[in-house]
């Protein structure tokens, strides 16, 4: 059984879990912000979990304040705005670090286990994307910049992988 689906994580509503109910599901793990150039990346990441929710895929969306502060909300302020502004009906969680001193366990995970040659070592800002496999596995790494559409290829092929 991969490590991913034994970290610890806190839903935005203050409860401790960890990513094991979504095994068999393909998961896409991606670092938010509120206040970003790319925050209407929302609207795509939401469109993606709708067309591909019933097929088992689940948007994971982890708010990060460590670019240029793009995320200063509370989980409350962070969760209302992306219900209000952008319909988000996909999980999202507490805050946390994606990179350096303080980053989750689960973003070291991720950075140092991306296969080549989509493996970058950094998470370079705001909606950086992992597609991950039924089986945990890390599929790919995208670009804060590859708009969610670009990466719908890759998900139906994950989704119609068996594993």
């Amino acid at each position: 059984m991969s490590q991913l689906f034994q970290f610890e994580v806190q839903t935005i509503d203050g409860e401790v879990t960890t990513l094991e109910k979504y095994k068999g599901e393909v998961l896409l793990i991606v670092n938010t912000a509120s206040a970003c150039g790319l925050t209407p990346q929302y609207e795509g990441l939401q469109q993606l979990y709708d067309t591909y929710g019933d097929q088992g895929l689940v948007v994971l969306g982890f708010p990060c304040n460590q670019f240029a502060d793009q995320e200063p909300g509370t989980e409350e302020e962070i969760r209302n705005f992306c219900s209000l502004n952008y319909q988000v009906t996909f999980p999202l969680f507490a805050k946390i670090d994606v990179k350096g001193e303080n980053a989750h366990p689960l973003y070291e995970y991720l950075v140092n286990h991306v296969p080549d040659p989509y493996r970058t070592g950094d998470i370079e800002w705001n909606f950086v994307k992992f597609l991950i496999g039924r089986d945990g596995s890390i599929i790919k790494q995208y670009s804060a910049r590859t708009e969610p559409s670009a990466l719908e290829e890759d998900i139906r092929q994950a989704l119609s992988a068996t594993g």
